[in-house]
């Protein structure tokens, strides 16, 4: 399936959001997540679908001073 993560065209294999995080490898627990501009809080990951043509967007916190 064709989604956009972060801007940038993936073709993934995963059906959820959880997997394609997964396979993209993103695996840290601080990051957060949007589909399609909608905030998907980890714990909901494993459930949410994703479909052909989705717009992901991945964020990690940063430190800084």
């Amino acid at each position: 399936m064709k989604i956009t993560v972060n801007a940038k065209p993936h073709e993934v294999a995963g059906v959820t959001l959880s997997a394609a995080l997964s396979e993209l490898d993103f695996d840290s627990p601080t990051i957060a997540t949007t589909v399609n501009g909608s905030f998907v809080p980890r714990s909901e990951r494993m459930d949410m679908a994703l479909k052909d043509g989705d717009r992901l967007e991945v964020l990690s916190p940063m430190q800084g001073g």
